[in-house]
């Protein structure tokens, strides 16, 4: 099928639609080879046909280890290696954390936060033996700053969050890096398809109201051109830990940091209380500006 030369691998779940797609088409016109992924291969199956040589679709469930086994080796039968690893599955879970059901919150967290470490983990033994590879890791806007009646899946992305910023610290030592995407508002199925919504509770309709006032002002990207920011980033020999990407990204983080930091200056003298006398804070040392 492929040759198994110079360009760049990427192993990208959730390519059916949206991030994962654009990213897969990107990669593929740049000349990468890319191993496209989904629970579903027909609806990727268009991506090899278009680029045989350097298109290999393959059935892969993120909540499925056998399935994630398979789609691993198939990949390296293929191509050899794998240099960028894009964890890009998971979905939206929309209401408030009354309304959510027990078996809803653990799909949500099995799709975003496990999926995610069975696919990250079963990887990381090839780029250790290969001494190389970039780990991007798809969290959101929504994993520094939440918006109503959204808290599951605010939750679930800041583990990812947390579980990102130790891999990459782990993972230095081998050569591995780790980038952790943090999409803003975007043109893609997200609130459409991909959307997963709790049984309403009438008492929390005014929640999902504010969250749809406060969404709809968002400047709105489109994933191609988003997706060109992840593609220059793998590019980096030195790439960020966080990477926000989308128009309303970066102001709206600014906004959410320095509201925090507002807090913690205002309630100083209450943190000053806990602290023992006599003692010079010191403060923890931050690992994450040593990956």
């Amino acid at each position: 099928m492929a040759s198994k030369k110079s360009s760049r691998v990427w192993l990208i779940t959730g390519t059916s639609t949206g991030f994962g797609r654009a990213l897969a088409e990107a990669a593929l016109a740049q000349g990468d080879r890319v191993i496209a992924t989904a629970r579903n291969i027909s609806q990727i199956q268009d991506l090899e046909h278009n680029y045989p040589q350097t298109a290999s679709s393959v059935r892969l469930d993120v909540t499925d280890q056998a399935s994630i086994q398979t789609a691993l080796q198939s990949g390296l039968d293929v191509f050899g290696r794998i240099d960028v690893l894009v964890n890009n599955a998971g979905y939206p879970l929309l209401g408030a954390i009354e309304e959510v059901s027990d078996q809803q919150i653990r799909d949500q967290f099995e799709t975003n936060v496990f999926g995610l470490l069975n696919v990250t983990r079963a990887v990381i033994p090839t780029l250790k033996k290969q001494g190389s590879g970039h780990i991007l890791n798809m969290s959101s806007l929504g994993g520094r700053v939440i918006v109503p009646a959204m808290g599951l899946y605010h939750a679930s992305k800041f583990a990812v969050e947390g579980l990102s910023e130790s891999l990459a610290y782990e993972l230095k030592p081998f050569g591995i890096k780790v980038t952790i995407i943090e999409p803003g508002g975007f043109n893609t199925d997200f609130a459409d398809r991909s959307l997963i919504e709790a049984h309403r509770m009438p008492e929390y309709d005014f929640l999902r109201e504010q969250m749809f006032q406060h969404t709809a002002d968002y400047i709105r990207g489109d994933a191609p051109t988003g997706v060109q920011a992840m593609l220059k980033v793998v590019e980096l020999p030195n790439p960020p830990l966080h990477l926000v990407i989308g128009p309303d990204a970066l102001p709206t983080l600014i906004q959410k940091l320095s509201s925090d930091i507002e807090e913690y200056q205002r309630f100083k003298d209450i943190w000053q209380a806990s602290t023992t006398n006599g003692s010079k804070a010191k403060g923890f040392p931050d690992l994450s500006k040593q990956v």
